[in-house]
């Protein structure tokens, strides 16, 4: 079973706690949610492989680490994940970024794809999935499979906040998917919305209802 990472980085805690209250206005959520996805993205990067490379420096010529690999995609899952990337590009820059949509049909409640876009070669890629929210999981397993059925094998997961039923979920079906996220909450009510939670990450953050 892979592992589920708590950042619960001092700055991190604090951010969250200020995206949390009721009366955070867009503007003030969307740059903590940035802010907070820049300082998760270390970690989430921690373990990625490095090589050493031949520099001249103004002084002398030394060996030092580099990224091994150069091809990374930041996946936001329609709409909310949207908001994590801005602060992922700010760490890693040189990172494409692709994007899925999904939504669950009401007679089938099978997921249907209405959006997939990734960069050429994605199969290849290290992959973070981002979303805010891991409430019933159902979304970020989902999205996970469509990467997979397509053939990529280096994919983690990153939420600001999970309940305990989305990590659950998200396990039964990708036991080999790492999970980060910065805070676990108590449990999904009857809405399926996260316990305290922060409510709806995408009505949030583009001030929609």
């Amino acid at each position: 079973m892979a592992e589920v990472h708590v950042l619960d980085h001092p700055l991190i805690s604090d951010k969250l706690a200020r995206m949390r209250r009721k009366d955070t206005r867009p503007q003030e959520f969307r740059l903590l949610l940035k802010e907070i996805s820049l300082l998760m993205g270390y970690e989430v990067t921690r373990d990625f492989s490095t090589k050493q490379v031949k520099i001249e420096t103004p002084i002398c010529e030394g060996t030092f680490p580099m990224l091994a690999e150069n091809f990374f995609t930041i996946v936001p899952i329609l709409r909310a994940g949207i908001g994590m990337v801005d602060g992922l590009l700010e760490l890693m820059p040189f990172a494409h970024v692709g994007h899925i949509g999904l939504y669950r049909d009401e007679e089938t409640h099978k997921p249907v794809e209405y959006y997939y876009k990734m960069p050429e070669g994605v199969e290849n890629s290290e992959i973070i999935v981002v979303d805010p929210m891991l409430a019933t999981g159902g979304s970020a397993a989902d999205a996970i499979s469509s990467l997979k059925k397509r053939g990529c094998k280096k994919i983690r997961l990153m939420n600001l906040v999970a309940a305990p039923e989305g990590i659950a979920a998200v396990q039964e079906t990708h036991p080999d998917i790492d999970i980060y996220v910065a805070a676990i909450d108590e449990k999904l009510n009857e809405a399926a919305y996260i316990v305290p939670g922060l409510g709806d990450a995408g009505d949030r953050i583009f001030g929609t209802k």
